[in-house]
């Protein structure tokens, strides 16, 4: 595949020209000093993985077992705890996350919505068609054979079912906003278990301090987030390894000192044995258990912030060692301490390095708020991009990964949320059952939306479909039923969450699909608008416009309702699309493509740009003018046209279209296109700010009745 004149190594990630002749010892050297570039790149982007994406799983030791109702535990509970947690991290964690979710990513993306928008460009399965976002190429699909490129069964089923495409969306979304849930839980709950091992030496210290402390260290953190993702795991990268490596020596230590035998608890008959004894209660313990894999979303969802081999690396090589002796050796003091779980963490420190670990703690849990920050950032702009929320300002803080994204507004929305939780929800163990309900129900729909990838896009056989389907979704059902008994206990807040952000991504949804019916059903061609140009009524005046539309086949009715209202157009006027590329940079010679519409004077021209490029009004419509000078070589009666318009003057013209709910409308449609009106009057504009003189802005209105 072309893209920007060089050649896309789309196993390697990165861009590198072809070039012929090269001798054989030459292309082996230079392969050879490839890979050590690619090994010390990706050991880099392990260790600054370590300050984002893995803050939450890492700390998670901090409160599994203070947020488990134990009643009387005894050693063997201890022994099957540990057991269900080690294979809980091993199965969820190295199986499904680090060997198969990460390779299911969209351009480098990662998260249920990315899965979601793979599967609409692999099978007709979307319901809305979405802005076009991926270039026109498709190297994947083209190198596919014709039988893959033919729809499975399953995309033939969602292809039919309307129903199934709608769950479809409604799971995506479901996924997105618990993960966003998962955003405010992470740090409210990290910083509180942290900050809470001051009680410990000092008993005098209140609950309300432990959560005013909290609320000023959160409060800081958010505020730390316009600096960008780099700059901070730079900065928390050496506390998170700190922390990482830390955790496992104390662990080695506790297991030697109090129970050595610990490691008997891998095999799985010590999770038969609990469940036997406990029944019930064994059930019911599952909600605490499921937050000692807190944290491992991240690793898919912030995916577009690194890459697959630095997160794999970073999770095999320390991450996982790292949990697995932490809470051996937390189980081991439990074991001979068995009424101590409600400080599971620091009672099992050692007194002469309390302090220090206290410090490292703290700072840890601030870097664990991170990690969900950042997936919280990432999909968020997912979705803006794809049209299924409403816009909100998306800052990309890097030049180089279009993954490292920031939202002022949706970070001081999470600050309240987050505060708010601290301060509300601070005693007791309501946090950590809300936080099992959101952990677990953003992996259950990602086990069931990597299924449908595996049989949809890779075209994996059903027995191994099967193989990994069955048991994940059985085990984190489970899960799902214990911790759906804690919702009246703390569990309906994430729930309160994800139905209001879903509330709003449905009633946007519903108003920009009534809006696209609308628009491509009264789309002007180049016909119509020779047609309208022909009336004797309509003048040309003297001047060059710029008029913005979002439809890239045809012209907004906007423009029909322009004309025979104004009753004019300017001597030059070129329609003008904005179409966002998930590139870097677009090539200078591809960034600006235009075209004659038909019409004397008219022109269409679609504008292409990448994360890392900026739009400027004044040097955009001059950028836009130089191309149809080059196009109009040669035509020198359409050029003297277009320079007499430009020194006539230049306007920019921008439609806004919106609804009138007429009193013969449903209710539904009363009250849902009401809300995306609301919605609409309060985001972004769809178009950037070009900052084009205030005196060269129209802006033309129309409705469109329901």
């Amino acid at each position: 595949m072309r893209r920007n004149g060089a050649h896309v190594d789309l196993e390697g990630g990165h861009l590198s020209p072809r070039r012929g002749g090269a001798s054989g010892a030459s292309a082996a050297a230079e392969h050879e000093q490839a890979e050590g570039g690619n090994l010390r790149k990706d050991l880099l982007l392990a260790y600054k993985t370590l300050g984002v994406v893995f803050g939450g799983l890492v700390t998670s030791p901090l409160y599994v077992y203070p947020s488990m109702n134990l009643a009387s535990p005894t050693k063997e509970d201890y022994m099957g705890l540990y057991s269900i947690m080690f294979w809980t991290l091993t199965l969820i964690g190295v199986v499904k996350y680090v060997g198969i979710a990460l390779n299911a990513d969209d351009h480098g993306e990662g998260g249920t919505f990315a899965m979601y928008s793979l599967l609409c460009r692999h099978a007709d399965i979307g319901i809305l068609p979405s802005k076009k976002v991926y270039s026109e190429e498709e190297p994947l699909l083209h190198n596919q054979s014709a039988t893959d490129r033919r729809p499975s069964w399953l995309g033939k089923f969602f292809e039919r079912s309307i129903t199934a495409r709608r769950v479809l969306l409604f799971m995506a979304i479901l996924g997105m906003c618990m993960l966003i849930g998962d955003g405010i839980l992470t740090p409210a709950i990290s910083v509180l278990s942290a900050i809470d091992g001051l009680r410990g030496p000092f008993p005098s210290v209140s609950k309300p301090v432990v959560e005013a402390l909290s609320a000023a260290i959160l409060i800081g953190l958010f505020l730390l987030q316009k600096y960008g993702t780099s700059k901070v795991s730079f900065l928390f990268s050496p506390i998170m390894a700190a922390w990482t490596f830390t955790t496992p020596i104390i662990g080695v230590y506790s297991i030697i000192h109090y129970y050595p035998g610990i490691f008997k608890a891998i095999s799985p008959h010590y999770i038969v044995r609990f469940f036997l004894r406990n029944k019930k209660e064994g059930w019911r313990m599952l909600g605490g258990t499921v937050l000692c894999i807190t944290g491992a979303e991240a690793m898919f969802a912030d995916l577009g912030h690194f890459s697959k081999k630095g997160i794999q690396i970073a999770f095999l090589s320390s991450i996982y060692p790292s949990l697995v002796l932490t809470y051996a050796g937390q189980t081991a003091y439990l074991i001979n301490n068995v009424n101590d779980f409600s400080d599971g963490f620091y009672k099992f420190v050692p007194r002469p390095v309390y302090w220090p670990m206290f410090v490292i703690a703290t700072l840890a849990a601030i870097v664990a708020s991170q990690s969900l920050i950042s997936a919280t950032f990432s999909v968020i702009k997912q979705s803006v991009v794809l049209d299924y929320f409403p816009r909100v300002k998306v800052v990309h803080t890097s030049q180089d990964k279009e993954g490292e994204v920031y939202s002022p507004e949706t970070n001081y929305i999470l600050m309240v949320l987050c505060v708010g939780v601290v301060l509300g929800f601070g005693a007791g163990n309501a946090i950590g059952n809300a936080f099992g309900v959101v952990v677990i129900m953003v992996m259950l729909i990602t086990t069931i939306m990597l299924a449908l990838v595996m049989i949809i896009i890779w075209r994996t056989p059903p027995a191994l479909v099967a193989l990994f389907f069955v048991p994940f979704f059985v085990m984190e059902g489970s899960y799902v039923s214990a911790v759906f008994t804690k919702i009246p206990e703390g569990g309906w807040l994430p729930f309160a969450v994800s139905m209001i952000l879903a509330l709003i991504m449905f009633g946007w949804y519903y108003g920009r699909q009534r809006k696209m019916e609308y628009e491509m059903a009264n789309k002007v061609t180049v016909e119509r608008l020779a047609e309208l140009l022909a009336r004797p009524e309509v003048q040309r005046v003297p001047g060059l416009c710029f008029f913005y539309s979002n439809i890239q086949d045809g012209l907004t009715p906007v423009l029909g309702h322009y004309i025979k209202n104004m009753g004019s157009l300017h001597q030059a006027t070129v329609f003008v699309t904005l179409r966002y590329l998930l590139v870097a940079k677009v090539d200078e010679r591809e960034r600006i493509l235009v075209r004659r519409l038909g019409p004397s004077g008219v022109y269409g021209c679609t504008v292409q740009y990448g994360y890392a490029d900026s739009l400027c009004g004044g040097d955009l419509a001059a950028q836009v003018a130089s191309s149809l000078r080059r196009h109009l070589a040669g035509a020198d009666d359409e050029a003297a046209l277009l320079e007499a318009a430009w020194n006539a003057g230049v306007v920019h013209v921008r439609g806004k279209m919106r609804f009138y709910v007429g009193e013969d409308a449903g209710w539904f449609d009363t009250v849902m296109l009401g809300f995306y009106e609301f919605l609409h009057g309060i985001c972004r504009s769809a178009l950037p700010a070009l900052g084009m003189p205030l005196q060269q802005r129209v802006e033309i209105g129309m409705l469109y009745k329901v």
